[in-house]
């Protein structure tokens, strides 16, 4: 019976410093958030050319309006061009996209990726871009998202995140969608930049070398993931990724549970995947090379999703007090404690309104949907999985700078 005990001690012992490592590596980077970051703009007077890539797939109620959108910019028109990768379109809407002053790739994958997407336009391309900016087919830009890109890249910069951020807040997990994504804003992106680590990519509303992305995609092949693959990558190479807190493009959030569950069943499965693949050689890196970059990053892959991690904490910290001691307790509450200042910190003031209250009713909702995603896991990073678009009518405020 000791023996029994004893392995249960042991048990709970590494479980703790997991979860307690979790929020730690959490707290401190959200902390760091709360703190400006003012990323370095230069203007040299050089108006490098642009091609905005936009890989979209059956995605015909939205890609006209982004077409629209993104020949508005403030940028000149001479020095930028739109390309849009339509996989599996209607032939009416390919008949419409045509008459827009646009490079129209149309091609039908027989397995569809955005790593195949980029590789096709690279393909099609020439080589007079210095910039290649990657949208989603959903994506809004700011007008002057192009020039303070290009101010990025004049102070130096091979590869800059925008901030992506939530056009619709039409229902509760519309909400939640996007205050996840605002949380990590504020600790994968500004908060890695205030503490001099590059920012995480999104999958959207980035910019890179032209001819340093282009060579990069042609050794990349994954079904899920392309951005932490791209993450990995640059880490290796100790290329820093700048972050535009106050650059915005406007994007699509989830607008139910199905949806929600698909989307979160993808991450976890990519997660989970790059850090099997970048654990060992990550490991390696920091003891041969220093490189602490590429080890965080593989690292943050490991930890559960933030509000998994708080289910966690808010079953363990009554569960030690019916069967531990008063010590175990108190570490559980701490780490709860904790949790909760992580998103204190990392929720922009905006959000605390009705609509958020009323929306964290529904978080129990959320937390069931991602656990039940857990199971099926596996299959998320061996098929494509799509979340289709349909958000037209929207109306964008301009965020504040904050």
């Amino acid at each position: 019976m000791k023996i029994f005990i004893d392995i249960l001690e042991i048990a709970q012992l590494v479980f703790y410093l997991y979860i307690a490592i979790s929020v730690l590596v959490l707290l401190v980077f959200s902390f760091a958030s709360l703190f400006p970051y003012r990323p370095k703009l230069t203007n040299d007077g050089v108006l490098r050319k642009i091609a905005i890539i936009i890989p979209a797939y059956r995605e015909d109620n939205v890609i006209e309006e982004v077409v629209k959108s993104a020949s508005q910019q403030s940028y000149p028109k001479e020095r930028y061009d739109i390309v849009v990768v339509a996989d599996h379109f209607l032939p009416e809407t390919l008949e419409r996209l045509s008459k827009h002053d646009i490079t129209l790739l149309a091609k039908d994958f027989e397995i569809s990726t955005k790593s195949r997407a980029l590789n096709y336009a690279f393909e099609k391309m020439d080589q007079s871009y210095d910039i290649a900016v990657i949208l989603d087919a959903d994506n809004i830009m700011e007008k002057d998202f192009l020039s303070t890109i290009n101010h990025s890249f004049a102070a130096g910069y091979k590869v800059v995140q925008g901030h992506r951020t939530a056009k619709n807040l039409n229902t509760n997990f519309a909400l939640l969608d996007s205050i996840s994504e605002e949380i990590n804003n504020s600790i994968f992106r500004k908060g890695f930049r205030n503490l001099n680590f590059s920012s995480a990519l999104i999958g959207s509303a980035m910019a890179f070398d032209f001819a340093m992305f282009k060579k990069m995609m042609k050794e990349v092949e994954v079904v899920g993931g392309f951005d932490k693959e791209i993450e990995m990558r640059l880490s290796k190479r100790r290329i820093k990724v700048e972050y535009l807190p106050n650059t915005y493009v406007y994007d699509e959030k989830v607008q139910n549970a199905e949806v929600f569950t698909r989307q979160r069943r993808r991450w976890l499965s990519a997660q989970i995947h790059f850090f099997g693949r970048n654990f060992f050689p990550s490991l390696k890196s920091l003891f041969t090379e220093g490189n602490i970059e590429y080890f965080v990053r593989a690292m943050i892959y490991i930890q559960l999703p933030r509000v998994l991690l708080l289910a966690v904490l808010f079953l363990m910290v009554p569960l030690s007090l019916l069967v531990n001691n008063f010590e175990w307790t108190m570490a559980w509450t701490a780490a709860l404690i904790s949790i909760i200042f992580v998103f204190a910190f990392a929720i922009p003031r905006k959000f605390y309104n009705f609509s958020f209250f009323k929306a964290v009713i529904t978080l129990p909702k959320g937390i069931f949907m991602m656990m039940i995603s857990l199971f099926s896991v596996r299959k998320g990073n061996k098929k494509f999985i799509h979340t289709k678009h349909t958000y037209n009518a929207f109306q964008i405020k301009k965020h504040k700078h904050q």
